[in-house]
Protein backbone atom coordinates (compact mmCIF):
# COMPACT_ATOMS: atom_id res chain seq x y z
CA UNK A 1 0.00 0.00 0.00
CA UNK A 2 1.96 3.04 -0.94
CA UNK A 3 2.51 5.67 1.81
CA UNK A 4 1.32 9.80 2.15
CA UNK A 5 4.88 10.20 0.99
CA UNK A 6 4.20 8.39 -2.27
CA UNK A 7 0.83 9.64 -2.69
CA UNK A 8 1.09 13.43 -2.25
CA UNK A 9 2.54 16.29 -4.19
CA UNK A 10 5.75 16.91 -3.63
CA UNK A 11 5.86 19.92 -5.38
CA UNK A 12 3.36 21.65 -2.37
CA UNK A 13 4.70 24.05 0.13
CA UNK A 14 3.41 22.08 2.95
CA UNK A 15 5.04 19.22 2.62
CA UNK A 16 8.32 20.69 1.04
CA UNK A 17 8.01 22.53 4.84
CA UNK A 18 7.44 19.05 6.63
CA UNK A 19 10.28 17.94 5.20
CA UNK A 20 12.51 21.18 6.08
CA UNK A 21 11.70 21.64 9.60
CA UNK A 22 14.07 20.08 12.33
CA UNK A 23 11.76 17.89 13.59
CA UNK A 24 14.09 15.64 15.75
CA UNK A 25 15.83 18.96 17.71
CA UNK A 26 12.40 19.66 19.10
CA UNK A 27 12.20 15.98 19.97
CA UNK A 28 15.03 16.32 21.42
CA UNK A 29 14.31 19.51 23.25
CA UNK A 30 11.07 18.03 24.70
CA UNK A 31 12.41 15.10 26.10
CA UNK A 32 12.71 16.13 29.50
CA UNK A 33 9.19 17.37 29.46
CA UNK A 34 7.78 13.33 29.30
CA UNK A 35 8.16 10.49 31.91
CA UNK A 36 9.04 6.89 30.76
CA UNK A 37 5.71 5.88 33.44
CA UNK A 38 2.12 6.53 33.02
CA UNK A 39 0.42 6.63 29.84
CA UNK A 40 2.39 6.49 26.28
CA UNK A 41 2.43 10.35 25.12
CA UNK A 42 1.07 11.53 21.97
CA UNK A 43 4.54 12.24 19.83
CA UNK A 44 6.01 15.84 19.86
CA UNK A 45 5.70 16.21 15.94
CA UNK A 46 2.35 15.67 15.83
CA UNK A 47 1.79 18.07 18.30
CA UNK A 48 4.12 20.43 17.50
CA UNK A 49 2.35 20.56 13.70
CA UNK A 50 -1.12 21.02 15.55
CA UNK A 51 -0.09 24.21 17.22
CA UNK A 52 1.53 25.36 14.02
CA UNK A 53 -1.30 24.30 11.43
CA UNK A 54 -3.79 25.81 14.24
CA UNK A 55 -1.64 29.40 14.24
CA UNK A 56 -1.34 29.14 10.44
CA UNK A 57 -4.79 29.24 9.58
CA UNK A 58 -6.12 30.84 12.82
CA UNK A 59 -8.30 28.14 14.01
CA UNK A 60 -9.21 26.61 17.53
CA UNK A 61 -8.08 23.63 19.53
CA UNK A 62 -11.26 22.15 18.48
CA UNK A 63 -11.48 23.13 14.57
CA UNK A 64 -7.22 22.04 13.94
CA UNK A 65 -8.47 18.78 15.64
CA UNK A 66 -11.07 18.20 13.57
CA UNK A 67 -10.26 19.68 10.04
CA UNK A 68 -7.06 17.62 10.57
CA UNK A 69 -9.12 14.35 10.16
CA UNK A 70 -10.15 16.12 6.55
CA UNK A 71 -6.49 17.29 5.05
CA UNK A 72 -4.15 14.48 4.08
CA UNK A 73 -1.00 17.08 3.89
CA UNK A 74 -1.99 17.89 7.13
CA UNK A 75 -1.53 14.40 8.50
CA UNK A 76 1.39 14.64 6.59
CA UNK A 77 2.91 17.52 7.97
CA UNK A 78 2.56 16.13 11.51
CA UNK A 79 4.62 13.05 10.93
CA UNK A 80 1.69 10.46 9.97
CA UNK A 81 2.89 8.05 6.99
CA UNK A 82 -0.87 6.36 6.31
CA UNK A 83 -4.38 8.47 6.15
CA UNK A 84 -6.09 8.72 9.50
CA UNK A 85 -9.98 8.41 9.76
CA UNK A 86 -10.07 8.93 13.45
CA UNK A 87 -8.95 12.34 15.50
CA UNK A 88 -5.04 12.96 16.36
CA UNK A 89 -5.94 13.50 20.27
CA UNK A 90 -8.29 15.67 22.11
CA UNK A 91 -8.52 19.02 21.90
CA UNK A 92 -7.36 19.77 25.79
CA UNK A 93 -4.21 17.76 24.90
CA UNK A 94 -2.83 21.08 23.07
CA UNK A 95 -3.45 22.68 26.48
CA UNK A 96 -1.55 20.09 28.13
CA UNK A 97 1.46 20.20 25.71
CA UNK A 98 1.56 23.68 25.65
CA UNK A 99 1.62 23.97 29.55
CA UNK A 100 3.81 21.19 29.31
CA UNK A 101 7.26 22.43 27.17
CA UNK A 102 6.45 26.18 28.06
CA UNK A 103 8.03 29.57 26.92
CA UNK A 104 11.12 27.73 26.67
CA UNK A 105 9.76 25.15 24.32
CA UNK A 106 7.92 27.53 22.15
CA UNK A 107 10.85 29.72 21.87
CA UNK A 108 12.99 26.67 20.74
CA UNK A 109 9.91 26.70 17.90
CA UNK A 110 10.36 30.29 17.46
CA UNK A 111 13.68 30.08 16.83
CA UNK A 112 13.96 27.25 14.43
CA UNK A 113 11.06 28.97 12.29
CA UNK A 114 13.58 32.42 12.03
CA UNK A 115 16.30 30.50 11.26
CA UNK A 116 14.68 28.27 8.47
CA UNK A 117 15.21 31.22 6.40
CA UNK A 118 18.79 31.03 7.09
CA UNK A 119 21.15 34.10 5.97
CA UNK A 120 18.36 36.42 5.85
CA UNK A 121 17.66 36.04 9.15
CA UNK A 122 20.99 37.62 10.09
CA UNK A 123 20.98 40.77 9.41
CA UNK A 124 22.83 43.55 10.99
CA UNK A 125 19.64 46.02 11.39
CA UNK A 126 16.41 45.18 12.91
CA UNK A 127 12.91 47.48 12.75
CA UNK A 128 11.71 47.14 16.55
CA UNK A 129 7.83 48.35 16.80
CA UNK A 130 5.34 47.46 20.15
CA UNK A 131 1.66 47.05 20.19
CA UNK A 132 -0.71 45.66 22.27
CA UNK A 133 -2.23 42.21 22.55
CA UNK A 134 -5.72 42.35 23.56
CA UNK A 135 -7.08 39.74 26.33
CA UNK A 136 -9.97 38.02 25.85
CA UNK A 137 -12.28 39.96 28.47
CA UNK A 138 -15.51 42.31 28.07
CA UNK A 139 -15.38 45.95 28.38
CA UNK A 140 -14.57 46.26 32.08
CA UNK A 141 -16.87 48.54 34.37
CA UNK A 142 -17.82 49.29 37.98
CA UNK A 143 -21.16 47.58 37.11
CA UNK A 144 -19.72 44.72 35.35
CA UNK A 145 -16.77 43.99 37.61
CA UNK A 146 -19.29 44.31 41.18
CA UNK A 147 -22.25 42.24 39.12
CA UNK A 148 -19.75 39.33 38.91
CA UNK A 149 -17.89 39.75 42.27
CA UNK A 150 -21.81 39.12 43.65
CA UNK A 151 -22.36 35.97 41.74
CA UNK A 152 -19.53 34.50 42.79
CA UNK A 153 -20.22 35.06 46.24
CA UNK A 154 -23.28 33.42 45.43
CA UNK A 155 -21.45 30.97 43.44
CA UNK A 156 -18.83 30.12 46.95
CA UNK A 157 -22.08 30.09 49.09
CA UNK A 158 -23.94 27.44 46.89
CA UNK A 159 -20.80 24.87 46.64
CA UNK A 160 -19.80 25.19 50.46
CA UNK A 161 -23.35 24.76 51.80
CA UNK A 162 -23.37 28.63 53.67
CA UNK A 163 -26.48 29.96 54.01
CA UNK A 164 -26.67 33.48 53.06
CA UNK A 165 -28.67 36.18 55.76
CA UNK A 166 -29.51 37.81 52.02
CA UNK A 167 -29.11 36.94 48.58
CA UNK A 168 -30.08 40.42 47.51
CA UNK A 169 -31.64 38.85 44.15
CA UNK A 170 -34.25 42.04 43.75
CA UNK A 171 -32.09 44.66 44.53
CA UNK A 172 -29.04 43.67 42.52
CA UNK A 173 -31.83 43.21 39.30
CA UNK A 174 -32.90 46.90 39.93
CA UNK A 175 -29.66 48.25 40.19
CA UNK A 176 -28.81 46.64 36.74
CA UNK A 177 -31.96 47.84 35.56
CA UNK A 178 -30.68 51.23 36.34
CA UNK A 179 -27.86 51.03 34.28
CA UNK A 180 -30.05 51.60 30.82
CA UNK A 181 -29.40 54.51 29.34
CA UNK A 182 -27.10 55.71 32.37
CA UNK A 183 -25.53 59.01 29.73
CA UNK A 184 -28.95 60.36 29.60
CA UNK A 185 -29.81 63.27 31.52
CA UNK A 186 -32.61 62.07 33.87
CA UNK A 187 -31.44 59.24 34.28
CA UNK A 188 -27.33 59.85 35.92
CA UNK A 189 -28.20 60.35 39.34
CA UNK A 190 -30.09 56.72 39.54
CA UNK A 191 -27.49 54.80 37.63
CA UNK A 192 -24.99 56.02 39.96
CA UNK A 193 -27.11 55.01 43.38
CA UNK A 194 -27.06 51.38 41.48
CA UNK A 195 -23.64 51.30 41.72
CA UNK A 196 -23.26 52.07 45.03
CA UNK A 197 -25.73 49.82 45.33
CA UNK A 198 -24.29 46.95 44.06
CA UNK A 199 -20.90 47.66 45.72
CA UNK A 200 -22.60 47.63 49.22
CA UNK A 201 -23.68 44.32 48.56
CA UNK A 202 -20.50 42.96 47.37
CA UNK A 203 -18.74 44.13 50.11
CA UNK A 204 -21.85 42.65 52.60
CA UNK A 205 -21.66 39.35 50.78
CA UNK A 206 -17.58 39.12 50.95
CA UNK A 207 -17.70 39.71 54.96
CA UNK A 208 -20.26 37.13 55.50
CA UNK A 209 -18.53 35.09 53.58
CA UNK A 210 -15.59 35.09 55.85
CA UNK A 211 -17.63 35.00 59.02
CA UNK A 212 -19.31 31.69 57.91
CA UNK A 213 -17.14 29.49 55.50
CA UNK A 214 -14.82 27.71 57.59
CA UNK A 215 -11.13 28.45 58.13
CA UNK A 216 -9.76 26.05 55.56
CA UNK A 217 -11.80 27.95 52.82
CA UNK A 218 -10.97 31.19 53.73
CA UNK A 219 -7.56 30.54 53.47
CA UNK A 220 -7.54 29.23 50.14
CA UNK A 221 -10.05 31.38 48.59
CA UNK A 222 -8.01 34.64 50.76
CA UNK A 223 -6.27 35.94 47.30
CA UNK A 224 -9.41 35.68 45.83
CA UNK A 225 -11.69 37.88 48.09
CA UNK A 226 -8.77 40.59 48.90
CA UNK A 227 -8.71 40.73 44.73
CA UNK A 228 -12.73 41.44 45.61
CA UNK A 229 -11.91 43.99 48.41
CA UNK A 230 -9.41 46.04 45.92
CA UNK A 231 -12.04 45.91 43.05
CA UNK A 232 -14.51 47.58 45.27
CA UNK A 233 -12.10 49.87 46.91
CA UNK A 234 -10.56 51.20 43.39
CA UNK A 235 -11.19 54.51 42.42
CA UNK A 236 -11.29 56.20 39.17
CA UNK A 237 -7.78 57.19 39.00
CA UNK A 238 -5.83 54.26 40.98
CA UNK A 239 -2.58 52.99 39.26
CA UNK A 240 -2.48 49.06 39.18
CA UNK A 241 -6.57 48.78 38.82
CA UNK A 242 -8.09 45.24 38.22
CA UNK A 243 -9.91 45.35 35.18
CA UNK A 244 -10.53 41.45 34.99
CA UNK A 245 -11.40 39.49 37.66
CA UNK A 246 -10.00 35.96 36.15
CA UNK A 247 -7.11 37.83 34.11
CA UNK A 248 -6.10 40.57 36.97
CA UNK A 249 -2.47 41.52 35.23
CA UNK A 250 -3.95 42.91 32.17
CA UNK A 251 -3.46 46.30 32.50
CA UNK A 252 -5.32 49.55 30.14
CA UNK A 253 -3.15 51.36 27.40
CA UNK A 254 -4.55 54.40 25.83
CA UNK A 255 -3.04 54.58 22.26
CA UNK A 256 -4.71 57.72 21.08
CA UNK A 257 -6.77 55.71 18.18
CA UNK A 258 -10.07 57.26 16.75
CA UNK A 259 -12.11 53.82 16.90
CA UNK A 260 -10.51 52.65 19.82
CA UNK A 261 -8.97 55.05 22.37
CA UNK A 262 -8.46 52.16 25.26
CA UNK A 263 -7.27 48.47 25.20
CA UNK A 264 -7.12 46.12 27.67
CA UNK A 265 -4.16 43.57 27.64
CA UNK A 266 -0.13 43.25 27.71
CA UNK A 267 1.93 45.44 25.51
CA UNK A 268 4.12 43.38 22.69
CA UNK A 269 7.70 44.27 21.56
CA UNK A 270 8.77 42.72 17.89
CA UNK A 271 12.11 42.78 16.19
CA UNK A 272 11.66 42.83 12.36
CA UNK A 273 15.06 42.40 10.13
CA UNK A 274 15.41 45.27 8.09
CA UNK A 275 15.27 44.04 4.69
CA UNK A 276 14.21 40.24 4.35
CA UNK A 277 10.85 41.09 6.91
CA UNK A 278 11.87 38.07 9.33
CA UNK A 279 10.78 37.99 12.62
CA UNK A 280 13.64 37.28 15.32
CA UNK A 281 12.19 38.62 18.53
CA UNK A 282 8.36 38.43 20.30
CA UNK A 283 8.57 39.47 23.98
CA UNK A 284 5.56 40.33 25.62
CA UNK A 285 5.42 42.76 28.99
CA UNK A 286 3.98 41.99 32.48
CA UNK A 287 4.08 46.17 32.79
CA UNK A 288 2.77 49.03 30.98
CA UNK A 289 6.29 50.28 30.74
CA UNK A 290 8.29 53.44 28.33
CA UNK A 291 9.53 51.55 24.86
CA UNK A 292 12.62 52.25 25.75
CA UNK A 293 12.73 49.82 28.49
CA UNK A 294 11.91 47.40 26.92
CA UNK A 295 14.65 47.57 24.11
CA UNK A 296 17.30 45.39 26.24
CA UNK A 297 14.80 42.34 26.77
CA UNK A 298 14.28 42.32 22.91
CA UNK A 299 17.51 42.76 21.82
CA UNK A 300 18.74 39.92 23.84
CA UNK A 301 15.80 37.79 21.99
CA UNK A 302 17.03 38.61 18.66
CA UNK A 303 20.67 38.18 19.48
CA UNK A 304 19.94 34.27 20.88
CA UNK A 305 17.72 33.82 17.89
CA UNK A 306 20.17 35.51 15.38
CA UNK A 307 23.54 34.24 16.93
CA UNK A 308 24.42 38.11 16.81
CA UNK A 309 23.42 40.80 18.27
CA UNK A 310 21.99 43.40 15.85
CA UNK A 311 24.67 46.15 15.08
CA UNK A 312 21.51 48.44 14.59
CA UNK A 313 17.85 48.73 15.98
CA UNK A 314 15.49 51.19 13.83
CA UNK A 315 12.53 52.34 16.12
CA UNK A 316 10.04 55.78 15.88
CA UNK A 317 10.06 58.39 17.82
CA UNK A 318 8.36 56.52 20.94
CA UNK A 319 11.78 55.41 22.18
CA UNK A 320 13.45 58.91 22.16
CA UNK A 321 15.89 59.11 24.79
CA UNK A 322 17.79 55.96 23.79
CA UNK A 323 20.62 55.86 21.48
CA UNK A 324 22.63 52.79 22.63
CA UNK A 325 21.79 49.94 24.16
CA UNK A 326 24.27 46.83 24.98
CA UNK A 327 26.35 47.86 21.95
CA UNK A 328 23.42 48.13 19.49
CA UNK A 329 22.75 51.81 18.18
CA UNK A 330 19.14 52.62 18.41
CA UNK A 331 17.96 55.22 15.58
CA UNK A 332 15.22 57.43 16.26
CA UNK A 333 13.69 59.64 13.26
CA UNK A 334 14.35 63.57 13.97
CA UNK A 335 16.52 66.20 12.84
CA UNK A 336 19.42 65.52 11.01
CA UNK A 337 22.60 66.37 13.02
CA UNK A 338 25.14 69.49 11.65
CA UNK A 339 28.39 67.82 9.57
CA UNK A 340 25.86 64.69 8.27
CA UNK A 341 26.52 64.68 4.16
CA UNK A 342 23.69 64.15 1.76
CA UNK A 343 24.40 60.89 1.35
CA UNK A 344 24.10 59.99 4.90
CA UNK A 345 21.09 61.73 5.42
CA UNK A 346 19.93 59.80 2.40
CA UNK A 347 20.92 56.45 3.76
CA UNK A 348 18.94 57.52 7.18
CA UNK A 349 15.96 58.01 5.13
CA UNK A 350 15.74 55.45 3.63
CA UNK A 351 15.80 53.39 6.98
CA UNK A 352 13.15 55.23 8.61
CA UNK A 353 10.96 54.66 5.48
CA UNK A 354 11.78 51.18 5.35
CA UNK A 355 10.86 51.27 9.72
CA UNK A 356 6.89 51.22 8.55
CA UNK A 357 7.23 48.08 7.13
CA UNK A 358 6.70 46.72 10.63
CA UNK A 359 3.31 48.36 10.99
CA UNK A 360 1.43 46.06 8.09
CA UNK A 361 3.17 42.80 9.68
CA UNK A 362 1.56 43.91 12.88
CA UNK A 363 -1.98 43.99 11.15
CA UNK A 364 -0.73 40.86 9.77
CA UNK A 365 -0.30 38.89 12.88
CA UNK A 366 -3.48 40.64 14.18
CA UNK A 367 -5.75 39.51 11.59
CA UNK A 368 -4.28 36.22 10.29
CA UNK A 369 -2.66 34.93 13.62
CA UNK A 370 -4.21 35.29 16.67
CA UNK A 371 -2.61 38.28 17.85
CA UNK A 372 -6.23 40.64 17.84
CA UNK A 373 -7.61 38.48 20.67
CA UNK A 374 -5.68 36.01 22.94
CA UNK A 375 -7.69 33.46 24.32
CA UNK A 376 -4.68 31.84 26.35
CA UNK A 377 -4.72 32.68 29.99
CA UNK A 378 -2.32 34.35 31.69
CA UNK A 379 0.38 36.23 31.19
CA UNK A 380 2.13 32.81 30.41
CA UNK A 381 -0.85 32.85 27.51
CA UNK A 382 0.49 36.04 26.61
CA UNK A 383 4.10 35.23 25.85
CA UNK A 384 3.08 31.61 23.86
CA UNK A 385 0.79 33.52 22.31
CA UNK A 386 2.57 35.66 21.07
CA UNK A 387 5.29 33.63 20.12
CA UNK A 388 3.30 31.30 18.21
CA UNK A 389 1.71 34.04 16.07
CA UNK A 390 5.35 35.34 15.22
CA UNK A 391 6.38 31.79 14.33
CA UNK A 392 3.22 31.60 11.72
CA UNK A 393 4.24 35.03 10.21
CA UNK A 394 7.85 33.10 9.67
CA UNK A 395 6.27 30.06 8.67
CA UNK A 396 4.13 31.70 6.15
CA UNK A 397 6.77 33.77 4.80
CA UNK A 398 8.77 30.43 3.64
CA UNK A 399 5.54 28.91 1.92
CA UNK A 400 5.21 32.35 -0.21
CA UNK A 401 8.92 31.86 -0.74
CA UNK A 402 8.82 27.95 -1.97
CA UNK A 403 5.24 28.95 -3.78
CA UNK A 404 6.86 31.47 -5.81
CA UNK A 405 10.02 30.04 -6.32
CA UNK A 406 8.34 27.10 -7.89
CA UNK A 407 6.27 29.56 -10.39
CA UNK A 408 9.50 30.86 -11.50
CA UNK A 409 10.86 27.57 -12.16
CA UNK A 410 8.33 25.90 -13.91
CA UNK A 411 7.73 29.24 -15.93
CA UNK A 412 11.18 28.09 -17.15
CA UNK A 413 11.30 24.18 -17.08
CA UNK A 414 7.77 22.62 -18.71
CA UNK A 415 9.09 19.39 -17.16
CA UNK A 416 9.99 20.47 -14.32
CA UNK A 417 8.49 17.09 -11.64
CA UNK A 418 11.08 14.84 -14.03
CA UNK A 419 13.85 17.22 -14.27
CA UNK A 420 14.26 17.36 -10.44
CA UNK A 421 13.08 13.80 -9.98
CA UNK A 422 9.24 14.68 -8.56
CA UNK A 423 7.45 13.13 -9.89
Amino acid sequence: MPTLREQLDPRQPLYQLAEKLPWTSFEEAFAGCYSPEGRPAKPVRLMVGLLLLKQLHHLGDETVVAQWVQNPYWQFFCGMSEFQWSLPCDPSDLVYFRQRIGEEGVAVIFAASAQLHGKKAEEAEVVIDSTVQEKAVTYPTDTKLCRRIIERCWNLADRHGVKLRRRYRKAVRASLLAQRWRQHPKRRREARRGVRRLKTIAGRLIRELERKLPAVVVAAQAENLARYRQVLAQQPKDAGKIYSLHEPHIYCIAKGKEHKKYEFGTKASLALTKTSGILVAAVAHPENCYDGHTLPEVLEQAEVVQGQRPAKAIVDRGYRGCKEVGGTAILVPGKAPAGQSASQRQAMRQRFRRRCAIEPTIAHLKTDFRLARNFLRGFFGDTLNLLLAATAWNLRKWLRFWRLFFQLLTARTPYLPSSLGLA
